[in-house]
């Protein structure tokens, strides 16, 4: 059974209860205070990556910045000398850096980055006194993942196979047809010698690396293999560890599922890791915490009744217990749980989402970013019980303008199962009126909305400073709220997941905070597939717009990047003898298509291999063939998520232009691109 205590959250959640009053402070003076723009919300600073000094006093991050020029975010290492130094940027390379990594001995820092002829990423180092940083690898290939040998003589890091001579000769000549599916190398393990930038293949043979964890006295690493670089074949790898010294290979699993976060305990005995998985190792359940013995036999499920989804997990440095990040719906925080006790102790709790969590063994400290309703996502250290905030990055945000009150609300769906969501509130609300609505929901679907500082490309702060009531439902099929809850949708996706968000809005309309004839309905990848099923369903709103939307499960089965999951959604590949097709076609939004009469507009990726653009271009044919509003805008060289910064602003003012004029008649006056912006980062501490 699972024992929970909490006797120490209250020490632990300082940092929530000054967050909290910062939050009212903040709300105090909000209506003296501008709203904030897109141009605005573009612009707020990135802060990510956070990571501890082997001693503890000092940080380094990576803050980002918008640069109209360059039309992307550019982010650079930051540092701070804890605890009331000020932070000073550490790099100032054109490309940006990413994954400061310091070195055991804490005087050096290894990093990524792209410089003079480099022609890809390389490792860097920089002495933590600053100065010019040096080029420790010349590779072909990008490195990723870096982490230092124990002694800081060497770091690993994962890189994939580099051409031939033989290839790289027939490219130049563009003599280059490929094979489908095929036109990749595999990803392996290396090291590179600090002294000497000597280079190491660790690893080979006809298997990917996905991930690793080197054990703590770097004898052994534990390895995630998957057959190929291609995303579902992640859902075939498996666990090994191996052992450097001897170059040899222990299987740890053979279950066929996905699996993240592989750690040997201290004493080497068990190594835990993250599955999706529950004990008998069938797919489509939330994130579980496992442990196995590093000898090999059964692994073990460990929380079994606990209702989150485990984001990342690490050995406490006594391995007596297993700390963790985990998602409990519209929050995420961290757990404690014993081994083998499984004795569960929550150590954060609040309105919040922790992210870029990691966690010093030697210092037993966490590092994280906290985002809530007024900030975006500053670092706070907890260590011994306490808690402090290290960053001040992101105060000139409530500090500067008008944010809108967020909360959790709850409502009985179709079923009569409870089900939660994030309410957001307009400028000038006044209890007992109703305000125009946005309907936002979210991607995955295995993921949720929570409590913290809303991203810019859903735009809620301008939103609701214009006006706009905004609604984030967790619908069936979402994760933090158990495993029945989320696997609603294993055999019919629309079961009740897209009930649960008009119950939402029903509710919101009964409460009178909604006005029930100016909504609008939104949302991207699954949030997009909620969006045209919605509209096939209902013409209760008056606008929709579909950001990466699947209209067709039967077409995209074979045009997207990943199908393991739509087996589970419809039961079975539609391609097998006596497959399932009825059940792809019945639940995809292109078959009632006739039934849209909501101005729908279209958004997708040129490049998305996710939600392939070919899902909103027979969606789009076939409401403008049915005589309905719509348009389909294309961004060229995007994939699944769009990063230029003007295809972000144009995204922004393309859908609040839709929502003004087909809910309210009116032009809405789009907001132009900085001509150019200073690259000094203005945001200093």
């Amino acid at each position: 059974m699972m024992a929970i205590t909490n006797n120490k959250i209250t020490k632990s959640l300082e940092f929530i209860i000054v967050s909290g009053l910062l939050c009212l402070s903040a709300l105090a003076f909000a209506q003296e205070k501008p709203g904030m723009t897109a141009i605005d919300l573009l612009n707020l600073p990135s802060l990510s990556d956070p990571r501890l000094s082997p001693d503890g006093t000092s940080l380094v991050y990576t803050l980002g910045e918008s640069d109209w020029e360059e039309n992307e975010r550019i982010n650079h290492i930051w540092m701070k000398r804890l605890p009331d130094g000020e932070a000073f940027q550490l790099t100032f390379g054109k490309e940006g850096e990413s994954s400061p990594r310091w070195s055991q001995d804490g005087r050096q820092i290894g990093f990524l980055t792209e410089r003079d002829e480099d022609e890809n990423n390389q490792i860097y180092l920089i002495s933590t006194r600053g100065g010019e940083a040096r080029a420790l690898t010349n590779l072909d290939t990008s490195p990723t993942d870096l982490t230092w040998s124990p002694d800081g003589t060497a770091i690993y890091f994962l890189s994939d196979i580099p051409k031939t001579e033989e290839e790289k000769k027939r490219e130049d000549l563009k003599d280059d047809v490929f094979a489908f599916d095929n036109n990749w190398m595999h990803r392996h393990l290396w090291k590179v010698t600090v002294a000497d930038g000597s280079v190491e293949q660790l690893t080979a043979g006809n298997f990917t690396i996905n991930s690793y964890s080197l054990a703590s006295d770097g004898s052994k690493v534990v390895i995630h293999r998957a057959p190929s670089p291609l995303l579902d074949s992640g859902y075939d790898s498996e666990i090994f560890v191996l052992d450097l010294e001897n170059n040899s290979w222990q299987k740890l699993t053979d279950n066929k599922q996905r699996e993240g976060s592989g750690e040997l305990s201290p004493d080497g005995s068990f190594v835990l890791f993250i599955s999706g998985s529950n004990a008998n190792f069938e797919n489509y359940y939330d994130n579980n915490l496992f442990i196995v013995p590093v000898t090999g036999g059964k692994a073990q499920l460990l929380l079994e009744d606990m209702p989150y989804s485990v984001l990342d997990a690490t050995w406490s440095a006594d391995g007596e217990s297993i700390l963790f990040l985990a998602n409990s719906g519209a929050r995420s925080d961290l757990f404690k749980v014993g081994v083998p006790s499984q004795e569960l102790t929550q150590l954060t709790n609040g309105n919040h989402a922790l992210g870029g969590w990691s966690y010093m063994p030697n210092l037993d400290a966490h590092v994280a970013t906290v985002s809530t309703a007024t900030n975006p996502g500053d670092v706070w250290l907890l260590r011994d019980g306490a808690t402090s905030r290290l960053t001040t990055t992101f105060n000139f945000v409530a500090e500067t303008y008008w944010l809108p009150k967020q909360e959790t609300i709850r409502w009985q769906g179709a079923d009569s199962e409870t089900v939660e969501g994030i309410l957001y509130y307009p400028r000038n609300y006044r209890e007992g009126t109703s305000s125009p609505l946005i309907v936002q929901t979210h991607g995955g679907p295995r993921g949720s909305d929570k409590l913290s500082f809303p991203r810019s490309r859903n735009f809620v702060q301008l939103a609701t400073n214009n006006g706009w009531l905004v609604f984030k439902p967790n619908y069936r099929g979402s994760t933090g709220y158990g495993d029945e809850f989320m696997r609603n949708m294993v055999g019919n996706y629309w079961n009740q997941s897209h009930l649960d968000v008009m119950t939402g809005v029903d509710h919101l309309i009964n409460e009178g905070i909604a006005d029930s004839e100016h909504m609008v309905k939104m949302g991207w990848s699954a949030g997009g597939h909620m969006t045209n099923k919605i509209i096939t369903h209902t013409d209760r709103f008056k606008a929709a717009s579909s950001g990466a939307g699947a209209s067709n499960w039967l077409s995209m089965y074979s045009q997207t990047d990943i199908r393991i999951h739509r087996g589970n959604w419809f039961g079975g590949p539609p391609w097998n003898k006596d497959a399932p097709i009825d059940q792809y076609w019945l639940q995809s939004p292109l078959r009632e298509a006739w039934r849209v009469t909501t101005p729908t507009l279209l958004l997708v990726g040129e490049e998305d291999e996710r939600v392939p653009a070919p899902q909103s271009v027979e969606f789009f044919r076939a409401l403008k063939a049915n005589g309905v509003a719509t348009e389909l805008h294309m961004a060229p060289r995007e994939g699944h998520g769009w990063t230029e910064l003007r295809h972000q602003l144009f995204k922004i003012n393309a859908e609040l232009a839709w929502f003004e004029k087909h809910v309210f008649g009116k032009e809405y006056e789009w907001e132009e691109a900085p001509e150019a912006m200073d690259k000094e980062l203005e945001f200093q501490e």
